[in-house]
């Protein structure tokens, strides 16, 4: 006969194979999988029109998105392998004006960074009239293009991909959605 110690030790092995079988059985967690798109010399035209110039830093992080994953690794290109354009043609381009250049600092440094990193800054001329600047008036790295539109247009039929820089009113902090 079976001495019951015995037993014990046979119930308790059979319990931990159940166990095993079962846990190699049940699926792990499933999760995101992370893929390196292969991404090769971007040509983008970031479309900015706002209704106040204030959600212009916002506006910038659209220009971010693009510039610091590719030149970032495992991408590592070089500023010269990119062709962006940003296109202004709303109430922003108040802070292209030099004589508003103390009260936009911190987008100015922004754009004249990228600016340095070969991202071209466009303002509309039509709206630079509506606003009654120059193109004296405003800031060095800056271009004047004829008209938003024919711009828009133009890059576009050059294969230029077009992304409008969204900002909407933030009514949320990250932490109260997550």
């Amino acid at each position: 006969m079976l001495r019951l110690s015995t037993v014990l030790l046979y119930a308790r092995t059979c319990l931990v194979m159940v166990l095993l079988l079962a846990f190699q059985a049940a699926p792990a967690l499933a999760q995101a999988k992370v893929v390196r798109t292969p991404y090769q010399n971007p040509k983008a035209l970031v479309d900015i029109f706002l209704d106040d110039p204030a959600k212009l830093g916002a506006a910038l992080y659209w220009v971010r998105s693009l510039v610091n994953p590719l030149t970032e690794a495992p991408y590592s290109m070089f500023p010269e392998d990119m062709s962006i354009i940003v296109l202004l043609h709303g109430t922003e381009i108040v802070t292209l004006a030099k004589k508003n250049q103390e009260r936009y600092q911190e987008v100015l440094q922004r754009m004249r960074y990228y600016a340095d990193m070969g991202v071209k800054f466009k303002v509309c001329g039509l709206a630079l009239q509506d606003y009654g600047y120059t193109a004296a008036e405003m800031q060095d790295f800056v271009e004047v293009a004829p008209s938003a539109i024919t711009e828009l247009m133009h890059w576009q039929n050059r294969g230029y991909a077009l992304i409008p820089a969204i900002v909407l009113d933030k009514k949320f902090s990250i932490e109260q959605i997550r």
